[in-house]
């Protein structure tokens, strides 16, 4: 019994640890704003991120199978993309709502993986917080809804992606060249429009790097260990946290204030995490897990 709680709480707090340290990387980086661009500051968070993760790994990839490739690529072309969209999204948006519509992917992967009214119910409470999170009562920026809604779908993209890397290697083969994609995407555009800014001020290259830590390598790798304990459907309403996670930083960090209705909508994000968190240990995602798992069995070590 102990050893079953213990086995059902890890994921929760995988997850509650990846949310922290992405959104505290995430006010780092908007806090640097003045000085550089979010595609610049994305860049150099896909760069440093895989050039360290390179570095500690050393993936063999003269051992890779086609498939493990295809993931890999498939999982850093979003990489790429999805850093881009959401560092451009704070950009308009409070961190808090930014998060907030970002959730709407892996929320709706939640709902369309959903095999009982239960799990149904929970994934529908916690879209309606985000939905109430995401409509604080004025006009958003018409930019930040767009780039929201654009890394909302890369997020969801993402968790199925992440997930499939994480069952076809046994090590971090799969993370490192996936964030070797991206960065390869992404760093030339970054240094044509924005090196150089960063040449002149070569101290944003800290500022780069401690993104990097905070807001890539820290939660991807955080991520992936949850994935390979949980399925998209549970670990897609455990990250209903994000947005209360989001709005307690910006209030800390960047004095982003919370209203009322986002207390409100945050309640219900937390009610609907709780209810996830009393059934992520049951046996459609541990026959998900294993069912992955013996697919992804044959594919050879990285």
């Amino acid at each position: 019994m102990g050893q079953a709680h213990h086995d059902r709480m890890v994921p929760p707090l995988l997850v509650l640890a990846q949310i922290s340290s992405l959104q505290i990387g995430s006010a780092v980086a908007k806090g640097a704003y003045d000085e550089v661009g979010a595609t610049a500051l994305a860049g150099m968070r896909l760069l440093f991120s895989a050039v360290i993760v390179w570095l500690l790994v050393r993936p063999r990839l003269s051992a890779m199978a086609g498939r493990q490739w295809r993931a890999a690529i498939a999982l850093g072309a979003v990489f790429a993309v999805m850093n881009v969209a959401y560092f451009q999204a704070i950009k308009y948006l409070p961190i808090g709502i930014a998060s907030t519509i970002e959730l709407l992917g892996p929320m709706v992967v939640a709902i369309a993986m959903s095999r009982h009214w239960r799990d149904m119910a929970g994934a529908l409470l916690a879209l309606a917080g985000v939905l109430l999170l995401a409509s604080p009562g004025g006009e958003l920026p018409a930019a930040g809804l767009v780039f929201g809604a654009l890394a909302a779908a890369c997020r969801a993209a993402y968790v199925v992606l992440n997930r499939r890397v994480g069952l076809l290697f046994d090590d971090w083969s799969g993370l490192a060249v996936a964030l070797a994609v991206g960065a390869c995407l992404l760093t030339p555009a970054a240094a044509v429009t924005h090196g150089a800014t960063i040449a002149r001020q070569p101290h944003l290259l800290l500022t780069g790097l401690l993104v990097a830590l905070l807001s890539s390598l820290i939660p991807y790798s955080l991520d992936m260990t949850a994935l390979r304990r949980i399925g998209v459907r549970a670990f897609g309403i455990l990250l209903a946290m994000s947005p209360a996670v989001g709005a307690a930083v910006g209030f800390l960090v960047l004095g982003e204030h919370v209203t009322v209705r986002q207390c409100t909508a945050i309640a219900l994000v937390v009610a609907a995490t709780a209810w996830s968190v009393s059934r992520s240990g049951g046996k459609s995602d541990r026959a998900t897990t294993e069912s992955a798992t013996e697919s992804g069995s044959a594919a050879p070590k990285a």
